[in-house]
């Protein structure tokens, strides 16, 4: 089956520079897809120029930029069809040694960036009566993580305000929905590896850590994520909103 609804139309992505990220951008172009890809300034300077792609530096937690984005976006290469946030970052170390301005910071971007960039795309879309939003979520957001509480506990919020995002704009045809990656392939995940064992310690898991492992026994790549994304995009789709996608191998052992 071809996933139709995007040639020809224009996506908004936030985060667009990372693993997860370019692998959406390249699914985008792919199927015929104008992408408005943003990220932070230092991780757009140096990216190679892509056809079909307009890169600009943003930075999610400003909701002034992230509505000057928007319009810029709509300017530029017409009304938008696809938002996609895919912006994130990690926080480490236990709860009780974490400084409120490094939980702030994770929270920041996770969360008060997923709400300026979804909110901003959802004002354009709700008078059109269309469009899609998808922001990538985490399955942590529905398992407790030792040293790294804020990450989980930002993107369980970020889920839970997606869906009532959906709830509220529901009625006006945009649908809102969660793709929640587990342990992906991207230099985030890479970043907390010792040494180059940490893959097998990930799909084998540590129950002395309250870790499970991948029953799949391997990890996801970005395109894995990318092609569930592109699917929540899709007309096929067009019947689902406020939910969460799970893309994990099975690891959250979800109902």
């Amino acid at each position: 089956m071809k996933l139709t609804g995007f040639d020809g139309t224009t996506a908004f992505v936030a985060g667009a520079a990372g693993g997860i990220g370019r692998a959406l951008v390249a699914a985008l172009v792919d199927s015929g897809v104008q992408v408005y890809a943003t990220d932070r300034a230092e991780a757009v300077a140096d990216l190679a120029p892509m056809p079909g792609v307009i890169w600009a530096a943003l930075d999610v937690t400003d909701a002034t930029a992230v509505d000057r984005a928007v319009a810029q976006c709509e300017a530029q290469l017409g009304p938008i069809r696809h938002g996609i946030f895919a912006a994130g970052i990690l926080g480490g170390g236990p709860l009780l040694a974490t400084s409120i301005e490094d939980w702030r910071r994770v929270v920041d971007v996770n969360l008060n960036g997923g709400f300026c960039v979804t909110s901003a795309l959802a004002r354009v879309m709700v008078p059109r009566k269309g469009g899609s939003i998808v922001a990538v979520g985490s399955n942590s957001a529905d398992i407790p993580r030792l040293n790294m509480g804020s990450y989980p506990a930002s993107k369980a919020a970020l889920h839970m305000y997606i869906r009532c995002l959906g709830l509220e704009i529901a009625p006006h045809g945009v649908r809102c929905n969660i793709v929640a990656p587990g342990s992906t392939l991207t230099p985030m995940q890479t970043g907390m590896w010792a040494d180059e064992r940490g893959a097998q310690a990930v799909i084998g898991g540590n129950l002395a850590l309250h870790k499970t492992g991948i029953p799949l026994g391997k990890l996801a790549t970005p395109e894995d994520i990318a092609a569930s994304t592109m699917f929540l995009l899709s007309d096929q789709a067009g019947h689902v909103t406020m939910a969460d996608l799970y893309v994990d191998g099975g690891a959250t052992l979800k109902a």
